[in-house]
């Protein structure tokens, strides 16, 4: 059964990300007015701004008369709020504080919808802060009385992500990769079959109170995908495993970086495969999860980035 044939406005929390961005041009698309929240509004103007219907403003939404006041009116609440790396302080803060503040906020003026971003593998009683915290959040949300609908993706993957292009960069730096948790499995989902997604949670009311695994067509082990970043980046290089001690040794020392790549929370998350056995929810609507050999060489491979700069010197000439 789908929704009424209007358009409600849409009030994306955490819009200005990755996946954000992405959802927001596909909400845009097929017409719905969309609010994005945002603690630096300059950043993200350059990049959300010239979609049609895309309002960005000046707000924290940690702050709870903030945040009530973005809701009223909104027929839509996204929630895609989530940090990978932090302090138990930090991790409750971002998932769980901020989720019960909007699922409030939700609750106070009659929220029609509710989508909310979890984790594959989130679990209150989970190895990790990440997903410790990412489970009690998704507890908060199954408990409400809104129509809620929640989706737990592996690894999204896509053009501007910090995943593979995080190991393509790697790796066009580094002689060698040494590497914790190489066997560590993942099963990477494209970020335009996450928006899909959302996207079509929105049209169908069976989805209401339901929990929906989002991963792609095939699992790999991480050092199977450094390997394929490096060679299709043109820029392959030898993985060395890490026995775990010398893993955690590595995350210490990452930890006094600005922006480690790697966490020792991160590092507890990999000890539970980051895989799904159930059916990709997008199956309903006719189309099979993107395997990532088919997209990704659309923006690794030698000749896109070479495209890409020459773009960018286009644009900045001396």
């Amino acid at each position: 059964m789908a929704l009424q044939a209007n358009r409600p406005h849409v009030l994306l929390i955490g819009g200005s990300g990755f996946i954000g961005r992405a959802l927001t041009a596909r909400l845009c698309r097929d017409g719905y007015e969309v609010t994005i929240p945002t603690r630096d509004r300059e950043r993200a103007r350059a990049r959300l701004l010239t979609l049609p219907g895309v309002t960005v403003v000046q707000a924290n939404v940690f702050d709870g008369a903030t945040l009530d006041s973005l809701v009223p009116e909104q027929g839509v609440v996204i929630n895609l709020v989530g940090i990978l790396q932090g302090s138990q302080r930090q991790f409750e803060h971002a998932h769980v504080t901020l989720t019960q503040r909007i699922l409030t906020a939700c609750q106070r003026h009659d929220v029609q919808r509710y989508l909310h971003m979890s984790a594959l593998g989130a679990d209150p009683n989970g190895p990790s802060m990440y997903q410790r915290s990412k489970g009690q959040a998704e507890e908060l949300v199954a408990q409400s009385p809104l129509p809620w609908t929640i989706f737990r993706p592996s690894v999204v993957f896509g053009e501007e992500d910090q995943f593979l292009n995080l190991f393509a960069q790697l790796q066009a730096l580094a002689p060698v990769v040494p590497l914790a948790c190489a066997r560590a499995r993942f099963q990477p989902v494209w970020v335009q079959d996450v928006v899909e997604a959302f996207v079509a949670a929105l049209r169908h009311r069976d989805w209401i109170g339901q929990r929906f695994d989002l991963a792609g067509p095939k699992v790999y082990t991480l050092a199977e995908l450094v390997h394929y970043a490096g060679r299709i980046s043109g820029h392959s290089r030898t993985v060395i495993p890490l026995p775990d001690w010398a893993g955690r040794l590595q995350a210490a020392l990452m930890a006094w970086l600005p922006n480690p790549p790697i966490s020792r929370d991160n590092l507890n998350s990999m000890q539970v495969d980051n895989i799904s056995s159930q059916p990709f929810a997008p199956v309903r609507l006719g189309f099979a999860p993107t395997a990532l050999e088919s997209v990704a060489p659309a923006w690794l491979s030698v000749r896109a980035r070479k495209g890409r700069y020459a773009r960018w010197r286009a644009r900045h000439p001396r």
